[in-house]
């Protein structure tokens, strides 16, 4: 449940509310506003029986949150959050956008593509250095070795750089080297590793599961909360539906929906929604219109040669132009693109 102070509450009537919760065992969350401050109960709220807190001096109301996340709900933190990635950060009146190979192939690749992104006003460098493909013949990527390239591409560039992990062995040797790490879809119940992200304290990128509902990912992201990391971002990659047109079906629905729910940030790939390098521009100017954070969007130096998602990869040219071409809407939308700051 969440107890909502009275506007202009003092900070000893707010004390005496979060030492009472804390007394019974349970963890007091607070959020103090503009106007209004919170203070989330997270716990089992029976242990609060018989301790009439709606009577306590400054409360205003008690709200119960059925909902099984609490500290990523809304109710419990309603101003949007912003997440801080090395020298740059996702929320509210930027648009972030990051770019780059699905898969770090080389040094030469990935250098040569996080000049050209950065050139075109992206503000991170994605790569991938741990690939969890679907067949086990298929790159599965160069592991550390693509990691301390990705170091490289940052110290000269700038760029902050994010790249997927799938263990608790390779999120050990990502965190000495990235400013943020992805959980990817197949990974996105993989709860023990979930708990390690939270551990861990670096921010974390969570995309949304081939088939989970959008409470499954949320409770997801709660799990990463919950051990004491609140750096987190949304990512929706589309879902697997009946439609083969493309490679996914993107939910475009499930920015507002996040936006109802949750304060966290969310961004969306369409690269891998749709598979399909021509639907980017399109879907990802939709996105930002619904009202996205940032765009994820796979871009190679030569996508015919691509060790890994090709078809769906755009050129240095035409990522230049989806760019430019991205301005009006990130204005209308009321935001900046990070990069072009």
């Amino acid at each position: 449940m969440i107890i909502i102070m009275k506007p202009g509450a003092s900070k000893e009537a707010v004390r005496h509310i979060t030492d009472l919760i804390e007394s019974k065992g349970l963890t007091a969350h607070l959020s103090e506003g503009t106007q209004v401050t919170i203070v989330g109960v997270v716990g089992d709220k029976t242990l609060l029986a018989n301790s009439n807190l709606e009577l306590a001096d400054g409360v205003d109301k008690i709200v119960p949150v059925t909902e099984s996340y609490k500290l990523v709900n809304k109710k419990f933190h309603p101003e949007p959050t912003t997440v801080q990635v090395g020298p740059t950060s996702v929320g509210p009146n930027t648009l972030t956008v990051m770019a780059g190979p699905c898969a770090v192939e080389s040094r030469e690749q990935l250098m040569e593509t996080a000049f050209a992104v950065k050139k075109a006003g992206a503000n991170f460098l994605r790569g991938g250095a741990y690939k969890p493909r679907t067949s086990p013949y298929a790159f599965q990527g160069l592991e550390e070795e693509g990691l301390k390239y990705m170091k490289e591409a940052r110290e000269a560039t700038g760029l902050a750089v994010i790249c997927e992990v799938t263990s608790q062995r390779a999120l050990e040797a990502a965190a000495k080297y990235v400013d943020m790490i992805q959980i990817g879809a197949r990974n996105m119940q993989n709860f023990e590793l979930l708990k390690e992200c939270g551990r861990a304290g670096i921010p974390v990128l969570l995309k949304r599961g081939l088939a989970a509902t959008i409470d499954e990912w949320l409770n997801a992201a709660e799990y990463i909360i919950s051990e004491g990391n609140h750096n987190i971002v949304l990512c929706e990659r589309g879902i697997r539906t009946y439609e083969t047109s493309t490679r996914n079906t993107l939910d475009l629905s499930a920015v507002p929906v996040i936006r109802q729910k949750s304060h966290l940030p969310i961004i969306v790939d369409p690269s891998h929604a749709t598979g399909v390098y021509s639907y980017v521009p399109p879907l990802a100017k939709a996105a930002v219109a619904a009202g996205a954070d940032g765009l994820m969007i796979e871009v190679h130096p030569c996508p015919e040669r691509a060790l890994s998602d090709g078809p769906q990869s755009l050129t240095f040219s035409n990522f230049d132009g989806l760019m430019a071409e991205l301005e009006p809407y990130a204005k209308l939308s009321g935001r900046t693109i990070a990069g072009k700051k």
